[in-house]
């Protein structure tokens, strides 16, 4: 089961003294990287904020806001109604010869008009239960979100896998052929070279290039360690857990093997099998940079 790095989840939670809401985004990164906006009456229950999504998120750039709302009236913050008219008062008489008057959003951004408020220790207490299970339901829509993704990911990267086993399969009917033919290149060339010019070259010379040709252009380990990879990467796939990074670590390996086939292969049908097997890697690469 693939699960992607991006993700989108929210939920809500009423209990019978406070309304809490949370959302949950995310991004893809090599790490996870956590980011919390809550208010300040549940920021004492951070840790146990931070511990819950890390046991269900194990890569990317999360953004959690969180929002409380107390049904009994009660606020984290309170606005110094003498102070605000002080200060209201004074600058009036200031811009007074102008004509303009003290926007009020600028005046509750003056120091001390909005104070924080001590909220009971056992309301604030009783916060937890509402936040765990507000934060709970939006991570389980999270996951919702970032599974459907990973699964389209997933038959992506199956298609991907297919065209792979497919010109491996071209590669493996090629590859006997391209000894025969420089055989028969370095016969031509000897029967040249013979007709033109009175050289005399043994049988034995021939076998001995022939072998050391077939020997630095054979790709049969290549071909079943590419084909050993790709098999492993299918069985990663469909298992039980999303494991992108050593999904990430057997596409360099699988990239590798076919670099290699493509070096020493001396044959134009087998180079253009590779061509088509590194562009199928390039895409699994790009998908993978989204899977956790």
């Amino acid at each position: 089961m693939l699960l992607s790095m991006t993700g989108f989840g929210n939920a809500s939670y009423d209990s019978e003294s406070v309304h809490v809401s949370s959302e949950i985004k995310s991004v893809n990164n090599r790490y996870l990287k956590l980011s919390v906006l809550m208010p300040d009456s549940v920021a004492r229950f951070e840790a146990d904020i931070e511990k819950l999504i890390r046991s269900r998120v194990a890569r990317g750039s999360i953004q959690v806001s969180m929002r409380v709302r107390f049904h009994g009236g009660q606020s984290e913050y309170r606005i110094d109604s003498d102070l605000l008219r002080s200060y209201q008062t004074q600058l009036s008489e200031i811009v007074a010869s102008d004509g303009n008057r003290p926007n009020l959003g600028h005046l509750l951004q003056l120091p001390g008009v909005v104070t924080q408020t001590d909220l009971p220790d056992d309301l604030v207490n009783s916060l937890w239960p509402a936040v765990e299970k507000c934060l709970t339901e939006a991570l389980d829509h999270f996951d919702d979100f970032r599974q459907r993704e990973g699964e389209s990911m997933r038959q992506d990267m199956e298609r991907q896998c297919e065209v792979i086993e497919t010109e491996v399969r071209q590669v493996a009917l090629l590859a006997p052929q391209v000894v025969a033919e420089y055989r028969d290149k370095i016969l031509e060339r000897v029967r040249r070279l013979i007709s033109d010019a009175a050289v005399s070259i043994g049988e034995n010379d021939v076998i001995r290039e022939v072998a050391l040709f077939s020997d630095r252009c054979d790709i049969n380990e290549e071909i079943t360690r590419l084909r050993s990879h790709t098999e492993q990467f299918r069985r990663m796939l469909s298992g039980d857990s999303s494991q992108g990074r050593k999904l990430e670590f057997i596409g360099q390996e699988m990239f590798r093997e076919i670099n290699t086939t493509g070096s020493k292969a001396n044959n134009v049908t087998i180079a253009l099998s590779v061509v088509e097997m590194k562009a199928a890697i390039e895409r699994m690469r790009e998908v993978l940079q989204n899977v956790e």
